[in-house]
């Protein structure tokens, strides 16, 4: 896993600072932390003279978006807390770190190598929203990362950086943590706040949005792990510096994680804008086994498969959807020539059709009948009439059709086969096997009724 990625030739500014200090011996500790600047941007708040509400301009004004997928204004989103003056109620921060989107292990690397990073964000988060309680939900299956930020948090409460009076001042701010329980559903902000809330974690129907109605029906905002730890940075260094990095749009720098066939699997810091051509080629090595690209996936399973041909979009919001897919949680997954991309949806399928909460009838039956027919497809058992029927029960599930973005997630990569590898399902209609020769590894689907 690469700290710094390789000097390139590129037109964006590279700049390297989320990663800045994975590098160093015992980076996830408060004194290394403080040593290369951490807490800082905190100091200058809250000694400052800064108010909230020149906090939340300035992150509006550094055109920060969510790194947790849907790339929403960050300090736009923070203004939607109602105003602490009308509204007595207690307020939260919960702050999303249940990375299980499938190909998606960049906060992990935040987490476990400079959690303080994490927990500065969450304080200046805290202070420009007026809340004073901050829930870290942690996925199940991150134990390191749990006990990092964990100790990264009682560091800094023992240092005075957390609780009553920080630095002195009339601010104070809590930090407790949560495990999750492995649910893929639960990366959903309301089913998020239900898991927190000791309930099953299915999502709510919005409205009521959590600024309004969230953790215990109090005005909550939920922020991605990646997203508040660019906060620090954007308050030290300013909007203007942050704009100058990526591009008008997009601006700032992305943690690209990317798998799959290459020779260096990884995760990357790279401005937003760079084309997805550099980051497979330079700082992933290429294709490995010297064989070539065949599709690959942008940001993560539910933005589904592109073509090769596609590779030299540029990764940001606006250019990664003129593709035909999302910049999502900038998960890169490659496959080679010798992939086939119907076992690749079908492997997709079955994982959503496992984690539907099975809330919304659309979900539900919509991901078991995905999940049956690229099977069949997939064993050589196929009809041609299947593919239509793919794009039928796609559209009946998405866009916006359920509670959650759950159905979202299982249309969307099934659009993009049925539009961008139609000749292999056709194929293995025809031929009834893979003509690639991919031997069928799907379970048996006992009363399948599809």
């Amino acid at each position: 896993m690469s700290a710094v990625p390789p000097k390139i030739t590129s037109p964006l500014k590279r700049e390297v600072y989320l990663l800045s200090r994975v590098g160093l011996k015992d980076s996830h500790t408060l004194a290394v932390y403080k040593a290369h600047g951490g807490y800082a941007a905190l100091e200058k708040v809250l000694t400052g003279g800064f108010t909230p509400a020149q906090v939340i301009q300035i992150v509006k004004d550094s055109g920060l978006r969510g790194r947790g997928g849907a790339g929403f204004s960050t300090g736009l989103k923070w203004s939607f807390m109602p105003d602490p003056a009308k509204d007595l109620r207690p307020r939260y921060l919960a702050v999303n770190a249940d990375e299980s989107e499938p190909g998606t292990c960049k906060d992990r690397v935040l987490m476990e190598k400079d959690p303080h990073g994490l927990v500065e964000g969450i304080l200046l988060a805290c202070f420009a929203m007026r809340v004073k309680t901050a829930y870290v939900y942690v996925r199940g299956e991150y134990r390191l990362s749990y006990e990092r930020v964990a100790a990264a948090v009682a560091e800094a409460r023992a240092a005075g950086l957390v609780g009553a009076k920080i630095l002195g001042t009339d601010f104070a701010c809590d930090i407790w943590m949560h495990k999750g329980a492995g649910a893929y559903i639960c990366g959903e902000e309301t089913g998020l706040m239900e898991s927190l809330e000791g309930k099953r974690g299915h999502p709510r129907p919005k409205p009521p949005f959590p600024a309004g109605a969230g953790l215990w029906r109090q005005p909550t905002t939920v922020n991605n792990v990646e997203t508040l730890a660019n906060v620090p940075f954007v308050i030290t260094r300013g909007a203007d510096w942050f704009k100058s990095l990526g591009t008008p749009k997009s601006p700032g720098n992305v943690l690209i994680g990317i798998s799959g066939h290459v020779e260096r699997p990884g995760v990357h810091e790279l401005p937003l804008g760079i084309s997805a051509r550099t980051v497979l080629e330079e700082c992933a090595g290429g294709v490995w086994k010297g064989r070539k690209l065949k599709a690959w996936i942008p940001g993560g399973s539910s933005t589904g498969l592109l073509p090769a041909a596609k590779i030299d979009v540029a990764m940001d919001h606006d250019s990664i959807r003129e593709a035909g897919s999302m910049l999502g949680t900038g998960a890169m997954i490659m496959l080679d020539e010798t992939a086939c991309t119907v076992r690749a949806m079908q492997v997709i399928a079955r994982f959503y059709e496992h984690e539907s909460c099975g809330q919304c009838s659309q979900c539900r039956e919509g991901t078991e009948w995905l999940h049956q027919i690229f099977a069949r497809l997939e064993r050589g058992a196929g009809r041609m009439e299947d593919i239509e029927l793919l794009s039928s029960l796609a559209n009946g599930m998405a866009p916006a059709k359920t509670i959650c973005a759950l159905a979202d997630a299982a249309a969307i990569p099934t659009h993009a086969i049925v539009k961008n590898f139609r000749a292999e399902l056709e194929e293995h209609v025809r031929l009834g096997r893979c003509p690639l020769g991919v031997e069928h590894h799907a379970p048996e689907l006992e009363g399948a009724h599809a």
